[in-house]
């Protein structure tokens, strides 16, 4: 798996989200935020994350998703819960996938990042699997991404700490974030 020049993984599933636009004239990939979604919350593997991400989901489906109801969203990658990674958008793309947020005073955070979702609650733990995949993206990227390293990925919470609580207590950073500094 790399980047290729089209910005986007190769060797992993491609599934074009029509939730992005261009980044601002200057703008590049320079911070990774990590968040964790399943839907409803707490059920997984059932493909509706990815039909949320595709304007797809049947919000009348479960009473858990009403309030989704003509909400756009998407992220450039999506990892479940086996560790299989489908990417939405091109990385050279502005996903929508952090709302209001700022980092280090910078506002609107999809301007210049890379968002990665990976399958789970902001209460739970994560999988081995994940940890795997998200590790060996994250490696790509800082090869493909020269303003991208370790002390530019984050969790949702660290740019929208007063609305997000994501990717939550479970997540292990150092398991991520020591093998990749350690490169």
């Amino acid at each position: 798996m790399s980047v290729a020049a089209d910005h986007w993984l190769t060797r992993i599933r491609r599934l074009p989200s029509p939730n992005c636009d261009a980044r601002g004239e200057g703008e590049r990939p320079e911070l990774v935020i990590v968040h964790c979604i399943s839907l409803p919350p707490g059920r997984f593997g059932n493909g509706l994350v990815e039909a949320l991400f595709l304007n797809r989901l049947d919000t009348r489906a479960d009473p858990a998703l009403a309030d989704l109801d003509g909400v756009r969203v998407s992220a450039h990658l999506f990892i479940d819960r086996r560790g299989r990674a489908t990417q939405f958008v091109p990385f050279d793309r502005r996903a929508w996938h952090a709302g209001l947020s700022s980092w280090r005073g910078r506002p609107s955070c999809n301007r210049f990042s890379i968002g990665i979702e990976l399958e789970g609650t902001d209460t739970g733990r994560y999988t081995a699997a994940q940890y795997t995949r998200l590790g060996r993206v994250l490696a790509d990227l800082f090869d493909r991404y020269p303003g991208l390293g370790p002390d530019a990925v984050v969790g949702h919470q660290e740019v929208a700490p007063d609305r997000k609580r994501d990717p939550g207590p479970g997540f292990d950073w150092r398991r991520v974030l020591l093998p990749l500094a350690r490169r």
